[in-house]
C-alpha cells in the first residue's frame, strides 16, 4: 500500500530529474548562444560590405576615361569631306565603315576637319570647310553642349557596361563635362572668326547636310 511518505519521496525524486533536465537544457541553450555568437560578424549600417557595390560616381568616371576617349577620337577620326560624301551617297554603308553605333541607334563618327571659323551662335561656332558640300558645319562651344557623341564615337564604351541607362547617360554627360574644363574653359571662339582652324572631335548626324561636331581639339592657325 502507497503511504503518503511514498507519494511524496516519489514527487519529490520526480521533482529532482525535472530540476536536473531543466537545468541541462538551459545549458546546452547557452552553449549553442555562445556557439551562434562566436561564429557571427556585426557590422555598422555604413559598412561597405553591406552597401553593395560602390555606387557609379559620373565625375570619377568621366575624369579616368576622358584621356582615353581622346585618344581613340584622335586615333579613329576621318576627314569631315570624305565622311560627309560618303553619307550622302549612302549613309548605311558609311556608319559601317566609318561608324560606331549601340544596337539600331543612330551612328557616330571620330572627325577632323580643317576650315575658316565664322560667327558664334547659340553655342555653336560655323565653320567653313572645302571639300563638305553644302553642309553646314558647326562646333560646339558651350557652355550648354548637345548629345554624347563623345562617348558613343569612342568605339570601347558600351551600354552593357553600365547597370542601367541613367548610368549611361550620366557618363556622356561626364565626358562632356571633362571636355568643357579642358577644352572649350580656355578658348575665347568669338576670336576665331575668320581665321583657319583645325578641329578634332565627334558628331552624330542623322543627315549629311548638317554636321555638328563636339570637339577634342581646336587649333587655330597662328
Amino acid at each position: 500500500m502507497t503511504t503518503v511518505q511514498d507519494a511524496h519521496d516519489g514527487w519529490d525524486a520526480g521533482h529532482r530529474r525535472w530540476l536536473t533536465l531543466g537545468r541541462g537544457s538551459l545549458i546546452a541553450l547557452a552553449l549553442l548562444v555562445a556557439a551562434i555568437a562566436a561564429t557571427t560578424t556585426y557590422r555598422s549600417a555604413d559598412s561597405s560590405d553591406t552597401a553593395g557595390p560602390p555606387k557609379f560616381d559620373p565625375a570619377t568616371y568621366g575624369a579616368a576615361t576622358y584621356p582615353k576617349v581622346v585618344r581613340a577620337v584622335e586615333k579613329r577620326a576621318v576627314d569631315i569631306g570624305t565622311l560627309q560624301r560618303a553619307i550622302a551617297a549612302d549613309s548605311t554603308a558609311a556608319g559601317a565603315e566609318y561608324g560606331e553605333r549601340e544596337g539600331t541607334g543612330p551612328y557616330s563618327y571620330a572627325v577632323k576637319l580643317t576650315g575658316t571659323a565664322g560667327a558664334v551662335s547659340g553655342g555653336l561656332l560655323s565653320v567653313t570647310v572645302p571639300g563638305a558640300g553644302k553642309a553646314r558645319v558647326s562646333v560646339q562651344v558651350g557652355p550648354a553642349l548637345n548629345g554624347t557623341a563623345l562617348r558613343d564615337a569612342a568605339g570601347f564604351i558600351k551600354f552593357g557596361q553600365f547597370t542601367n541607362q541613367v548610368e549611361y547617360a550620366d557618363a556622356g554627360t561626364a565626358l562632356n563635362d571633362q571636355m568643357k574644363r579642358k577644352v572649350l574653359a580656355g578658348l575665347d571662339a568669338a576670336s576665331l572668326q575668320g581665321r583657319t582652324i583645325t578641329v578634332v572631335g565627334a558628331m552624330a548626324p542623322l543627315t549629311a547636310d548638317v554636321l555638328t561636331v563636339t570637339p577634342v581639339s581646336v587649333q587655330a592657325a597662328s
